[in-house]
Formats: C-alpha cells, structure tokens, sequence
C-alpha cells in the first residue's frame, strides 16, 4: 500500500516555494555531460539543482555502471565525470519506474558500439509502450531484443533516419537523436506537433548544430562537446499542483521561485488565461537555452471553463490530472481530448483521474481520450489510490485540499520520482 497520507480542506496557501528541479531537464543534463569528450581541462561536467528524485537517480546510476562516474557534494550539487572508458562487459540497469530513463538511454546505448545492456524496470514500466522507440531504432540498424522491458541493446554504429514520428513525443525524438550522434548519415524526425525542444536546446547550447524546419528536426553526426556547467530550472509540472491550489483556495498567495518556463512546457499558462487567472512572472533568466522566472498567483472567483485539445496536449500532459481538478471548480463545461497518452504513463490517468473524482463528487464523463468535467461541484473526501503514480498522488492532494472531510490517499510516497518535498512543501505553506 506505501505511505497513506490524510487530507483536510485547506484554510488558505501562502509562501514562497523553490521548486524541484526539472526532471526531464536533469536527466539530459547526466545524459549529456556522459556523453562530453573530456579536453585538457578534463572531463567533469558540474552540474546545480539537480532533481534527487527516484527517476533521474536511475539516469545517473547508469551512467556509474557503464563507466562515467558520479558523485553529489552536496543536496543541490552533482560532478559527473565522462573520462572514464565505457563499460563494454555485459550490464543490466534498473530503469525503476523512468519511461525518460529507458526510452532515451536505449538511444544513447543503441548507438555505442561495442555495449551490452539490458534496461529492466518495475512491473508499471514494463507495461508501458517501447515499440515506438524500438521500431524506429530497428530501422537505424539497432540490435534490440525485445518489444518492451526488459530489452537487451548491443550497441554499434547505426544508419541515419529520416522518420515521420505518429506521436508528439520529445522521448521518441530524443532517444533518435541521441542514436544519431555517430550514426553514418544524419537523422531527421518530424513530429505531427511540437513537443518538449529540451534535447534541442542543449544541444545547441552545448555547441551541437542542428536544422529545424517547422516539425523536423535533423541531426547531423559527429559532433562532439565539451563539459560544461548547468544550473537545473525548476520543474513547471511540479509547479503546477502550486498554481491550481492557489487557485482555488480563498485567501491565497503563493511565490514560486525559479520555475522553468520553456515555451513547449507552459500550455498550463494558456489554460490560466482561458479560465481569467493572471499569472505573474518575474526574475527572468537564461539557463543553456532554457527560460526560467519567477511565478506568483492568487486566488481567483468565478473561474471560466476551458478545453484542451490538439497541439496544446504535448505542452501540458503532464499537468492535465491536476488541472482536472480545477476543472471541477470552474463554471461551465471543460473538455480535455487529444489526450489518450494519458493512459500509457505510469497509470491510466483519464480512468483513475475520472474515478477518483466522481467519487469526490465532481460530474465528470470520461472519454477514450479525455474527459468532460462539469463545474463548479462541491468536492468530499475519500479514499484515493494514487496507483504508485507521482502526478496522481499530488493531483488528489489538490482535491482534497477544497473537499469537505477527508481524502485518504494510499501510495502517497509515489511522491519520491519527481517531488521528494512534496509533502512538507504542502505543510509549510498552507493553514488547515
């Protein structure tokens, strides 16, 4: 059952909160400062904020076993260093429950000549869809066995690609474009929308060339990189619970500080304008390509409903169980579609969302790829199982926070993949 966690309706939100650092981008971050060409200066990447969440964990303790080694001085501060030869015995690395972690990893390990690997991960991720990274790398001339975890990679130099991606997915145009890095011939992928850019930006920032022509992106190998030094923006989608909660609960005022703000990540700051709430942004800074600021919002009276759909789902998936909820408290219809990616993460997020909060007392139908939520509706508590899911765990203790009673949520330590202080965020900064 893991941890349970009980819920009461919250007073009023004040506060500032740093927000955890980004999780997709730290996982790039190790990613690449692996694969840096150590120079005369050496070859240790330094690396600030990183995310000690159990996922990016899984990242950087790969990287130990294939050979570059790693160390965190402090909570905030992580050297990894990419001189060491690569580890060409056989290896079998525990991906967890990290989709990021197996889906880009294969591209880096498909592409190594001379590794041996076999990424596994626990009974949820082993559910989850590979053949969407694995058909294409099989085109590249990859060794892959297996069609889900876990998959054994025998790495060697690979073809290039010009691939028509079916889904927006920066994992599967991330994992092409790390394979492509020695590839024979330059790799090109075009999305049918535009996803997450964080590889692209790195990239780039880091020195790497690339050509971008609207929805593709082509690669062209062989080229090489420095170590280098990053400070971690923090995550939007952990900033989010923040943002709906103080939304909704009267009387608040929150501050988050240093909240990335990439472009193909702020979907959620459209959805806030469709619904009337200001947003404020502040302190705006550059992180190797990356945008990061300041965000402050208050509560806000008569919410207006909203859809999401079509090219704005890649810019806020990982927000849309959260903002469910606050669909729950605004006045009229709000529909989500587009949206059937939900039911391939770590849960089935449209049923289990949909669920919890009719349960709650919410007027939702769910759809095969979304919902229709009906609002506003009084919330009342209950008990939620959080299905080992992160964003679900975080998403119920926002409806909780505006239900009558108590919400009990079960598996409430699945908070450990993206948001550690999770838990005592949300004790500091509201009033019971």
């Amino acid at each position: 059952m893991g941890e349970v966690v009980k819920i009461s309706r919250v007073e009023k939100c004040q506060g500032a909160i740093a927000i955890p650092s980004d999780k997709s981008l730290t996982h790039r971050a190790y990613i690449f400062a692996a694969l840096a060409q150590a120079s005369d200066r050496g070859g240790v990447s330094r690396l600030s904020n990183t995310l000690r969440g159990e996922d990016c964990e899984a990242t950087r303790n790969a990287f130990a076993m294939m050979g570059k080694s790693s160390r965190h001085l402090s909570d905030t501060e992580t050297e990894l260093d990419c001189s060491g030869d690569w580890n060409n015995e056989p290896v079998a690395i525990d991906c967890g429950n990290s989709g990021t972690t197996m889906r880009l990893l294969a591209g880096v390990f498909a592409g190594l000549p001379g590794c041996n690997v076999t990424l596994t991960g626990d009974e949820s991720l082993s559910r989850r869809p590979m053949k969407r990274i694995i058909d294409p790398l099989r085109m590249m001339g990859a060794d892959i066995s297996g069609d889900t975890a876990p998959i054994t990679i025998r790495g060697k130099q690979l073809r290039g690609i010009h691939f028509t991606s079916p889904v927006a997915s920066a994992q599967v145009k991330s994992c092409l474009l790390l394979a492509g890095l020695n590839a024979t011939a330059p790799v090109s992928i075009t999305e049918p929308a535009q996803s997450r850019n964080h590889t692209e930006l790195m990239l780039q920032s880091l020195g790497v060339e690339l050509d971008q022509d609207g929805l593709t992106t082509t690669l062209t190998p062989g080229q090489k990189w420095e170590p280098f030094s990053f400070r971690v923006p923090g995550d939007i989608s952990s900033a989010a619970f923040w943002m709906v909660l103080a939304a909704l609960v009267p009387g608040s005022n929150l501050l988050l500080q240093r909240v990335g703000l990439n472009p193909t990540r702020t979907g959620i700051l459209g959805v806030f304008e469709q619904v009337g709430q200001t947003v404020e942004i502040g302190n705006q800074t550059d992180e190797l390509g990356e945008a990061v600021g300041d965000v402050s919002l208050s509560y806000k009276v008569n919410l207006q409903p909203f859809e999401i759909s079509g090219d704005l789902v890649p810019r806020l998936i990982d927000e849309i169980a959260v903002l469910a909820v606050l669909a729950t408290q605004c006045h009229g219809k709000s529909i989500i579609r587009d949206a059937g990616e939900m039911r391939v993460k770590e849960s089935d997020r449209i049923a289990v969302v949909c669920d919890a909060l009719k349960r709650m007392g919410a007027n939702v139908t769910e759809q095969p790829d979304g919902m229709i939520i009906e609002g506003p509706t009084p919330l009342t508590g209950t008990s939620i199982d959080a299905r080992h899911d992160h964003r679900l765990a975080m998403s119920f203790a926002v409806a909780g926070s505006i239900a009558d009673g108590e919400t009990t949520i079960l598996n409430a330590d699945s908070v450990q993949t993206s948001y550690p202080e999770f838990w005592s965020h949300y004790a500091n900064v509201t009033t019971p």
